[in-house]
């Protein structure tokens, strides 16, 4: 746990600027690839960053002692992402199950042409983007960002046994998704035991997507 980051939020939450873009530096990556792999519209992406960062800045009163605060910004960054959702599906009722929303249904074609270079990455980022919010968050935290099932669990505040049954179902529909999608079943195979190297690439695409 990075002690310090709670140092550096309350001197930025009282006006230290520098604590502010220490911070910021810090945790950028992760955040702004977060949202780089689900909304298709670049500039609404680096919105979102930016309005998780506030947020983070008027929390004061929802910090709980002892929690991580990686763990508090990505719900920030979670519920910006809810919001999101929400008005782009331009839902009537007041609350909705964030589970059932479907990434496919709101991203456009952006992620997809990112990808045209290889095949095999374009086959995960499709099937990413077919598997429930939940469980594309899930397994996107563990192939994009190398996280455990304890440091997710941690992350979205989840008991470590439902981010391994999320996971597993995860991959299980990814898996289908790939081998009906890729037809050719060298390319099955090509895609789905080197999932960490191109994983690893789509990260990379991310990476600078998000810059």
């Amino acid at each position: 746990m990075r002690a310090r980051d709670w140092e550096l939020l309350r001197g930025w939450q009282d006006g230290d600027q520098k604590a502010g873009t220490q911070l910021v530096q810090h945790y950028f990556p992760l955040i702004s690839r977060f949202f780089v792999n689900k909304v298709s519209n670049p500039e609404d992406a680096s919105e979102l960053v930016s309005d998780t960062f506030l947020a983070c800045t008027k929390g004061k009163d929802r910090i709980r002692e002892g929690a991580s605060f990686r763990s508090y910004l990505f719900a920030i960054a979670m519920n910006q992402l809810r919001l999101y959702l929400r008005k782009k599906k331009k839902l009537s009722r007041e609350r909705e199950d964030f589970a059932e929303i479907i990434a496919a249904d709101t991203l456009g074609p952006s992620m997809t042409s990112m990808m045209m270079q290889q095949r095999e990455s374009q086959l995960i980022v499709q099937g990413l983007r077919t598997l429930p919010m939940d469980h594309q968050i899930v397994l996107e935290l563990n192939l994009f960002e190398s996280l455990s099932t304890a440091e997710i669990g941690e992350l979205l505040g989840i008991p470590q046994g439902t981010v391994k049954s999320r996971m597993r179902l995860a991959r299980n529909r990814l898996s289908k998704y790939i081998e009906r999608a890729a037809k050719d079943p060298a390319l099955f195979q090509s895609t789905l035991s080197n999932m960490q190297d191109w994983a690893r690439r789509i990260r990379q695409q991310l990476g600078r997507q998000g810059d």
